[in-house]
């Protein structure tokens, strides 16, 4: 045998303790901690009130327990929107009492709060609502203390009327315009402007129009047919100043073709508006590029005119006199005298058949 047996060595512990182990992080012996000391825990601390002081300071000084500091720019937006709340609410009732004439402030003041409640559960969705409301109840205020009801701007006219037309030429739409005439003289004088229109506009026809019945003596067909040509149409006359001399030696033609015409229908209005059988034509439109510049019917009473040896009556100018006498209406039906002159169409005709009754019944007792 070779040697003696070795002897295994009693300190297990201390020898596994010793032996090195392979990790991860190489052949590197971890440290182990090194042990607490027995002195401190073994020896109570006995605390002071002043240790206690201290260590009550440290717990309210801790981040862990400190309570979140609230941003200025929420409270000052809080404390603002609450004031004009209650501006708000404040203003809202005193113009509900306004525009409602006598309303309870009991009322008011209850739907100015619930009002005020919607805006802060919705985070000041109310205050824009009721902005908007006020709003609205100022400007209607403000329209009922303006007092613009008889105003321009206040009645609905047809589209050739704007605000910046003169009084003249307002009157004229809200007074003439579209209503029917069965003057003979009035029917001559619109005739004649209506062929003037092709060298003046009307407001400058309406503005110079007593200057027209000086000089074509009130529209007196007869009259004016006994009138001399050369010297109403000569240069430097009164005449010439508003018209061409065509135009006033048409003036004069039509006067004599006027009374030729009464002398055969008895009077210009019978014959003119047996073109329309009496009645005025509605012409029910809703924008003023509706309006038509002629009709087949003007046409058809040009024709007949022309030959009965009428000057300047074209198609334009007859549509436009039938729009001045009446005889077709053209106004809107936006237009405050659309149903005005429906309604004086309506009752003139119902004066004509009570006329007409009364002369049947006349002429019946006479022949008895």
């Amino acid at each position: 045998m070779s040697g003696p047996p070795r002897i295994r060595s009693t300190d297990i512990a201390t020898e596994t303790e010793a032996r090195s182990v392979l990790g991860p992080a190489g052949n590197k012996v971890p440290r182990k901690p090194a042990p607490k000391s027995v002195k401190k825990s073994a020896k109570p601390v006995q605390q002071t009130d002043e240790g206690k002081d201290k260590e009550k300071d440290k717990e309210l000084l801790s981040p862990q327990k400190k309570p979140m500091p609230v941003p200025q720019s929420l409270t000052l937006t809080a404390s603002i929107l609450k004031q004009q709340e209650r501006k708000l609410g404040n203003l809202s009732m005193s113009l509900s009492c306004l525009s409602d004439g006598g309303a309870s402030s009991s009322s008011a003041g209850s739907s100015s709060s619930g009002r005020t409640g919607a805006g802060r559960r919705d985070g000041g969705v109310g205050v824009g609502v009721r902005r908007k409301q006020i709003g609205s109840i100022e400007e209607s205020r403000l329209v009922a203390e303006s007092g613009e009801g008889g105003c321009l701007q206040s009645k609905k006219r047809c589209g050739w009327v704007t605000p910046n037309s003169g009084p003249c030429y307002a009157a004229f739409h809200d007074e003439e315009w579209g209503v029917p005439v069965h003057d003979d003289k009035k029917l001559f004088e619109l005739l004649s402007l209506s062929g003037a229109l092709a060298e003046l506009t009307w407001p400058t026809l309406l503005s110079k129009r007593q200057m027209f019945r000086e000089i074509f003596l009130d529209f007196d067909p007869t009259v004016v047919s006994k009138l001399n040509e050369k010297k109403t149409s000569a240069p430097g006359s009164p005449a010439c100043s508003l018209l061409s001399e065509l135009k006033i030696r048409g003036i004069i033609e039509n006067a004599r073709q006027i009374c030729k015409v009464i002398d055969e229908f008895g009077s210009f209005d019978k014959y003119i508006w047996s073109f329309v059988n009496h009645k005025s034509i509605v012409g029910q439109f809703r924008y003023p590029r509706q309006v038509p510049v002629k009709s087949p019917k003007s046409e058809v009473i040009s024709k007949d005119l022309v030959r009965r040896r009428f000057r300047s009556v074209g198609p334009t100018v007859v549509y436009s006199f039938m729009q001045v006498a009446g005889m077709t209406n053209d106004h809107l039906i936006s237009c405050f005298r659309y149903e005005e002159c429906i309604t004086g169409v309506e009752s003139r005709g119902k004066d004509d058949e009570a006329n007409d009754e009364t002369r049947k019944l006349e002429e019946t007792t006479d022949l008895k």
